[in-house]
């Protein structure tokens, strides 16, 4: 599959000229300290998120990696305000949604859309493929009809006849691109992919990422892709956030963080992706990661990865390490374009311990990717 690394411009969405001179720099999403958690009987509250916050600007990939459970779901339903958080704020291309009415909201949502994980979930098997686009364009006042059903059947690379199908008469990969033509019914300019190919097969997963890279360049949108696979997303995101349970550990450029990740817990997922020749590279082999992600009604204290981290100190389990920015480099030296931030009191320690000693700028630059090197020797790598 083709990396695409060049940004689009994303479409103007209507508004008055004064918002339109100050479109370029406002972010597509912006997300700012939001929280969301939830009452489960028996088990008390369930913290899905603390206090996240994510920046994307427009015609960018976003790609969120993490387990199960991390909270990674749940911003998406924020983000598209299927659910409103109890703390924090949503803004979507300037505009605020999580307080939005009803009428703003239904406005807001034709700029927004979300792919789900499960294709034949989010279709009513009694529904006709045609009729469940046409009901998209209806539902928004959007010229339907036949033509433009098979318009949206042909941009993501079905041919019209299916309209007259039921969802039970397509295969996975046939459903799940039906439910991205159900997304750009209403021309969005920002797409949220939950796992869109987790269900898939391997070769099917490769036509469904090819599709999402000519969209982007097709139609210079804004993609949030939310996935468990590491391996998967350094091939479609510019920039990637780690989430560990309901936090973000790690965010940064996508070559930074997929290929010379600082945080213990991106160093196991980094881990977790199959390679060819397990041999070639035993510096990913072992990344000493034990145990089972904590309850999220009730979790740790300080890091909330110190019970599983090969590296935790007293401190990590007493004060919760914030997101910070740390200055990174390449091992050949360069420095990746875009703010990298991490989570971690002892990698950031041993930033600045590296600096403090360092005598001279060349040896400052040889030194500071050291600390992610060390991390993988006291895994027992």
């Amino acid at each position: 599959m083709r990396k695409v690394r060049k940004t689009a411009e994303a479409p103007q969405v209507s508004r008055s000229a004064a918002d339109a001179a100050g479109a370029a720099d406002t972010p597509a999403i912006d997300v700012r300290g939001v929280v969301r958690h939830y009452r489960s009987p028996g088990r008390g509250v369930v913290h899905a998120l603390d206090d996240v916050s994510v920046r994307v600007e427009r015609g960018r990939v976003l790609g969120i990696v993490g387990e199960s459970g991390c909270g990674k779901s749940t911003l998406a339903r924020l983000l598209t305000r299927l659910e409103r958080p109890d703390d924090g704020t949503v803004e979507v291309l300037g505009t605020r949604i999580d307080n939005a009415k009803r009428g703003p909201l239904r406005r807001m949502r034709r700029t927004i859309q979300l792919v789900f994980q499960d294709p034949y979930a989010s279709l009513d098997p009694r529904q006709r493929v045609g009729a469940a686009l046409a009901e998209v364009l209806d539902v928004h006042g959007l010229p339907s009809g036949p033509d433009r059903v098979g318009e949206l059947l042909e941009q993501v690379g079905l041919v019209a006849a299916l309209a007259e199908r039921y969802p039970h008469q397509l295969s996975g990969g046939q459903r799940q691109r039906l439910g991205i033509a159900r997304a750009l019914a209403v021309r969005p300019d920002v797409l949220v992919l939950d796992e869109p190919v987790s269900a898939l097969d391997v070769s099917v997963r490769a036509e469904i990422m090819n599709l999402l890279v000519h969209l982007r360049e097709e139609l210079g949108l804004t993609f949030v892709f939310i996935s468990h696979d590491l391996g998967m997303v350094r091939h479609f995101a510019d920039e990637i956030a780690v989430m560990y349970l309901g936090k973000i550990v790690e965010i940064g450029p996508w070559d930074a963080v997929s290929d010379e990740p600082l945080h213990p817990y991106t160093r196991a997922l980094q881990a977790a992706v199959l390679i060819p020749d397990p041999t070639r590279d035993a510096a990913v082999a072992e990344t000493g990661v034990t145990g089972e992600v904590p309850d999220a009604a009730a979790p740790p204290t300080g890091c909330r990865f110190h019970p599983r981290c090969p590296l935790a100190e007293d401190v990590c389990r007493t004060e919760e390490p914030a997101l910070l920015p740390v200055p990174v480099f390449r091992k050949d030296g360069t420095q990746p374009s875009g703010e990298h931030r991490l989570a971690c009191h002892v990698v950031r320690r041993r930033f600045a311990e590296t600096a403090e000693a360092a005598q001279s700028p060349a040896q400052a630059t040889a030194h500071t990717a050291a600390p992610a090197v060390r991390v993988g020797k006291e895994t027992g790598e």
